[in-house]
């Protein structure tokens, strides 16, 4: 049976002024996740705020162990992300 892991997160871009700022740190991250990790994502909150963005990263196949562990594995590499902070996360499988 198909299993679809879905990981939320909210992030502070402290050093961001402009949308401009944000958007390269997003691109990048984007860039960057999609290459490393075979994942969806995307942007998808607090789209007008310059230094904050909640980002969802979507992951299917069939065993929801697998989808848990690369997910926690992508969280982890956010959280040492140097452009960004973590603020908060959410994991559901569905």
């Amino acid at each position: 049976m198909l299993k679809v892991g879905i990981l939320q997160l909210h992030i502070e871009i402290p050093w961001a002024e402009s949308l401009k700022d944000k958007r390269s740190v997003i691109k990048s991250i984007k860039d960057k996740t999609r290459r490393r990790f075979n994942v969806s994502i995307s942007e998808f909150d607090n789209l007008d705020v310059p230094n904050g963005a909640s980002l969802a990263i979507v992951m299917a196949g069939t065993d929801a162990k697998y989808i848990l562990g690369a997910l926690d594995k992508f969280r982890e590499t956010m959280r040492e992300w140097p452009e960004a902070n973590l603020i908060d996360h959410q994991v559901e499988i569905l």
